[in-house]
């Protein structure tokens, strides 16, 4: 035990406790001391446990929730939660909500369409590289209604993107004997 001085504890207790008071008071405040708070690793969406992930994701607003989605999908969900709300109706929230299912976004506004597009029409291409199927048309449609401003009309795609890698190569055969000699220095 250390002859360091106890520093004074803090207490909500009423100056009339009683002693049973002040002594659950003592013991609890002893007890909740050894506990580690779980907020800051809780309350980030990338290192909490999968099962808070829902709690999270009501505690921000989130609007549409699968709970099939896999989980780093609904991480991506929940990071993105507040700033899609911050940013609506801007073309970052729209972006921000095709990234959200793990899609990539390409959003263009009427006024840098080519030619011009109609006024307030945005048109919204996601890139999918995964199995496409309706679900996902339906989320994506959800969550760019919640991304968009009241005035602009959506006109969205789905494009379905395949990345790989392509090896080319030649050869040559002659049927003549070549003979090559070590190059000399220019003198």
């Amino acid at each position: 035990m250390s002859d360091a001085p106890e520093a004074p504890r803090v207490s909500l207790l009423p100056a009339n406790a009683s002693l049973l008071e002040l002594g659950l008071d003592l013991a609890f405040a002893k007890l909740l001391d050894r506990i580690q708070p779980p907020f800051p690793e809780l309350m980030d969406p990338l290192v909490t446990p999968a099962s808070f992930l829902p709690y999270l994701a009501a505690d921000r607003g989130v609007s549409e929730w699968r709970a099939a989605a896999p989980d780093s999908e609904k991480r991506t969900t929940v990071v993105a939660a507040w700033q899609t709300k911050r940013l609506a109706g801007t073309g970052a929230a729209l972006r921000r909500a095709v990234e959200s299912l793990e899609l990539e976004p390409e959003v263009v506004p009427w006024h840098q369409q080519r030619p011009v597009g109609e006024p307030y029409t945005v048109r919204v291409l996601a890139w999918i590289s995964r199995a496409y199927d309706r679900d996902i048309n339906e989320r994506l449609d959800q969550r760019l209604q919640a991304a968009q401003s009241e005035r602009d009309q959506l006109v969205t795609a789905i494009g379905i993107s395949a990345k790989g890698t392509t090896y080319i190569g030649a050869g040559v055969l002659t049927l003549e004997t070549i003979t090559i000699y070590p190059g000399a220095p220019n003198a």
